[in-house]
């Protein structure tokens, strides 16, 4: 099963870029400097290098009213450069990364969820993928429980 995996639309969060400290306090969110590993972006799923300016912000993955509705914290590069796209593999910000795949139906609803240690994201992801109730997998990095990317099932031209 070949899936492809994309990053979140850079154009949801360019208006944060020009906001100050206090503006963007006031919907919740924070510029940080990216000081060593551990500072992904969902946008163009790489992590930050040091010195980076990034956004922290919570994120809506799970849009559904239902009981698996979710949200976390996400970071947004400000160099970010567009959307990433990765098809049939994962991305550089699952490198090393221990992910929770939780696979979803087209409802919203929960259909079965995975822990994928590092080097075994594709396997897992194509078992999980076997389910013809799946729809789509978001993939969260596994301690901190942050979201990191959506994986949907590739459709040639869509």
């Amino acid at each position: 099963m070949t899936y492809a995996i994309r990053g979140l639309p850079l154009e949801r969060f360019t208006p944060l870029f020009g906001l100050d400290d206090a503006a963007l306090a006031a919907v919740g969110a924070r510029r940080v400097i990216a000081d060593g590993h551990g500072f992904p972006c969902r946008v163009s799923l790489e992590d930050a290098a040091p010195g980076e300016t990034l956004i922290l912000l919570n994120h809506v993955s799970n849009k559904g009213e239902g009981p698996y509705r979710t949200a976390h914290a996400i970071y947004v590069r400000e160099a970010a450069a567009g959307a990433a796209s990765y098809v049939g593999r994962a991305p550089p910000v699952f490198v090393g990364r221990m992910l929770s795949l939780r696979a979803f139906t087209a409802g919203g609803d929960l259909a079965d969820a995975r822990l994928a240690a590092p080097g075994e994201h594709d396997r897992v992801i194509g078992e999980l993928f076997c389910n013809p109730q799946v729809d789509h997998i978001d993939a969260h990095n596994a301690a901190p429980g942050c979201f990191a990317a959506r994986i949907e099932r590739y459709r040639e031209g869509a």
